[in-house]
């Protein structure tokens, strides 16, 4: 199975192309959706991912696609500009999921 990304930035896109990974640049909501329509279309897409920004400006687009489908799966990954969440929020979430405070 094949990666695929969706990045907000050339930047992004640029740097995964060099790894390997195909992809596409897209701004506007409707081109999100299509592109992802295009990706959910190929089986031999395993893992799409997706730039942080995309999960913030449109999580019902994002959530839909995570809990009605089983493949592919969507991580999303920091942009050039780093990551938007907080410090330890790996941390926060273990404690947040099952209330064991690390």
């Amino acid at each position: 199975m094949k990666m695929y990304l969706i990045s907000d930035n050339v930047d992004t896109y640029t740097g995964m192309r060099l790894a390997g990974v195909e992809g596409a640049v897209v701004h506007e909501r409707n081109e999100l959706k299509s592109e992802l329509e295009k990706v959910l279309a190929d089986k031999s897409i395993g893992i799409i991912l997706l730039t942080e920004k995309f999960g913030r400006e449109f999580p019902d687009i994002i959530d839909d696609v995570k809990l009605n489908r089983k493949l592919p799966l969507i991580v999303e990954i920091p942009d050039r500009h780093g990551t938007g969440r907080k410090p330890d929020f790996i941390t926060s979430y273990v404690n947040e999921a099952i209330g064991l405070k690390l």
